[in-house]
């Protein structure tokens, strides 16, 4: 997973202060110099040394439940870089401006921490073990929800760890510290019989000595008037580096007898999370760490994994479906020019789910045109498989053609945005269209088209869960073509459309990522229509003559940065999703699993008020 600093060429990683000082020593010494480098006291936390006077000092850069960065005392900001570039012009506390970064000397990686050695292998393992997820839809969850599940993981990666020999009592930590040899700072950690409290057991002049590890309310771990830290592992690494009211250093783990290249390799107890449901209907979730609620994830919902999971499921899987499986509700969700959307509930060889039901008009005067063309988007859904895509279950005919597609109750993404601006926070939007764009990156691996993407065809299934829908006018590109040139013109939605697009009737993945840039901006100004009162023509003289849409309030400078972005005039110079998702990713990994939604939205109400 990215780290919120791992682009920079001043940040080193998981290195010590002494080591810190020597780098800094090597680059001259003068005022400002400066570096960053992970901190081991706080999840997700810096330092910032800096050199003043020929001396060094260090501050600490924490992490805020509000997603931004702060120094104590001083100002927040969205990033590390933001915090480094606000102090190069004001020194606002610091001994003095940052005035030139100490950029990691040729050949010197940023070292990764002891987490992030094996958090990759912990959250597919979570991932995996919580929602029993295979295949794509199990790499689609680590991409997507990692960093909701990423301080749980930290929380239990000392089970990992071959110093940690779980519940042993204190006279077997003794004997265990006893065989074999016997060096000084030889150490383990060990659960005391208090339930959810521990103890560190280390050797020194071949005597063992008992620490209790106390665990406050605010879940800080720390050695009694010690240095608190969020997790174990944490608390185990500092005290390798400093003795901080412990006899000695810790040296060398006592092994537990399970252990592989130093990492436990026995299965850890897995924290709590959600509980199974296989309808979110009347679902509660069970308390997570800290005795707090979570929010339902995507994983949690009937409709991430694929309705043909099941290999008894697929051997059926046929476009057309027998009228007896269906029933229709008469709750109409929906309608158009086509007809209406009813919801109904599909009945399956061992399951039944809730669907979404395309009814085409009876008395419509261009009946057969529209059959065509509800045929054609048939042919494409049900080749397209994505948790992040509305999937199509069939087509019935009965007393009329009716395409069969899942159910995302929310609604169109503009209007629940527009219903509930009060509610959502900003880093709501940026989760719900880093799922599109990872919806968009499998239509463009699979060579497809969609020439509709707006967020009046981003459905939700709830409040943290999108979908990609509509693919009326969506083309299957062959794998040696790069755009798909439109032989008509008819009705369609300029406003959302590229240059090329609207000039020479040229489809692309690359003119879909404009569409997604025209989607965010429509997402981050919570539902407004682009362009104002322009009519469609007009938009692209508006275009050629350079001018783009605004920022949206208070919308993040590196989101409207990637809007910009899409919007680059020659298709060719344009990002690709690849591009577009990573970007994404990167910026919600930075701000997603540090923000809680409930004091968020308040936050909001209150600036709104």
């Amino acid at each position: 997973m990215p780290d919120a600093a791992g682009h920079l060429p001043f940040y080193y990683g998981s290195i010590s202060r002494a080591d810190a000082e020597e780098f800094l020593k090597l680059a001259g010494m003068m005022d400002g110099l400066f570096l960053l480098r992970q901190c081991l006291r706080s999840l997700g936390g810096y330092v910032l040394s800096v050199v003043f006077n020929l001396q060094f000092h260090h501050y600490s850069v924490e992490r805020q439940l509000s997603g931004t960065y702060v120094i104590q005392g001083g100002k927040p900001h969205c990033g590390p870089a933001e915090l480094c570039e606000y102090y190069s012009k004001d020194a606002d506390g610091l001994c003095c401006v940052l005035r030139r970064p100490c950029n990691r000397p040729s050949g010197v990686e940023c070292q990764p921490g002891i987490f992030d050695n094996i958090r990759d292998n912990m959250l597919r393992e979570y991932v995996k073990q919580t929602w029993k997820l295979e295949g794509d839809a199990l790499e689609q969850a680590i991409i997507s929800q990692a960093p909701q599940v990423e301080k749980l993981i930290a929380s239990t990666a000392h089970e990992k760890m071959a110093w940690y020999h779980g519940n042993t009592s204190r006279d077997e930590a003794e004997r265990k510290l006893y065989s074999g040899a016997q060096p000084d700072g030889k150490f383990l950690i060990r659960e005391r019989k208090e339930s959810g409290t521990f103890a560190l057991s280390i050797i020194y002049g071949k005597t063992v000595y008992h620490y209790k590890i106390e665990h406050d309310k605010s879940g800080k771990n720390s050695i009694p008037e010690g240095t608190k830290f969020d997790t174990l592992w944490q608390l185990v690494e500092y005290l390798k580096l400093k003795s901080d009211g412990v006899i000695t250093t810790l040296k060398e783990p006592c092994p537990n007898g399970s252990t592989s290249a130093g990492i436990c390799s026995v299965r850890p107890t897995l924290p709590t999370y959600r509980q199974a449901s296989s309808n979110l209907d009347g679902y509660t979730p069970e308390p997570s760490l800290g005795g707090e609620t979570p929010r339902i994830l995507p994983m949690d919902t009937s409709v991430y994994d694929s309705p043909y999971s099941d290999p008894e499921e697929v051997k059926e899987r046929k476009v057309f479906l027998k009228r007896e499986l269906l029933m229709i509700d008469e709750v109409e969700l929906g309608s158009g020019n086509f007809g209406c959307v009813k919801k109904g509930v599909y009945k399956m060889k061992r399951r039944q789910i809730d669907v979404a039901i395309k009814i085409l008009k009876m008395e419509s005067e261009n009946q057969k045109s529209v059959k065509d063309e509800m045929m054609k988007e048939a042919e494409i859904m049900h080749q397209l498989d994505n948790p992040y895509i509305v999937r199509m279950i069939g087509v019935c005919q009965a007393e009329c053609l009716m395409l069969v597609m899942e159910m995302a109750s929310s609604g169109p993404l503009n209007k629940f945005l527009s219903a509930k601006k009060d509610e959502i926070p900003v880093n709501n939007i940026v989760e719900l269209m880093h799922q599109v764009s990872l919806g968009m990156k499998y239509l463009e691996e699979h060579n497809f088209v969609h020439r509709d993407l707006a967020a009046r065809n981003v459905l939700l299934v709830n409040q943290h869960y999108a979908k990609i829908s509509d693919f009326g006018l969506s083309k299957a590109l062959a794998a040696d073509d790069s755009y798909y040139k439109a032989r008509t013109g008819g009705k369609w939605p300029l406003k959302w459309y590229a240059p090329e697009c609207i000039q020479y009737r040229k489809f692309s993945s690359r003119s879909d990522v404009w569409s997604y840039g025209i989607t965010m901006w429509e997402a981050f100004t919570y539902g407004q229509k682009p362009y104002k009162k322009l009519k469609g023509p007009e938009v692209l003289n508006f275009i050629e003559r350079n001018e783009r849409l605004a920022c949206p309030t208070d919308c993040p400078k590196e989101m409207y940065d990637l809007m910009l972005a899409c919007w680059t005039f020659k298709m060719e110079n344009r990002p690709n999703f690849e591009n577009v998702e990573s970007r994404m990713r990167v910026y919600y990994y930075s701000i997603a699993d540090k923000t809680d939604d409930a004091s968020a939205a308040s936050a909001k109400e209150t600036t709104s008020t």
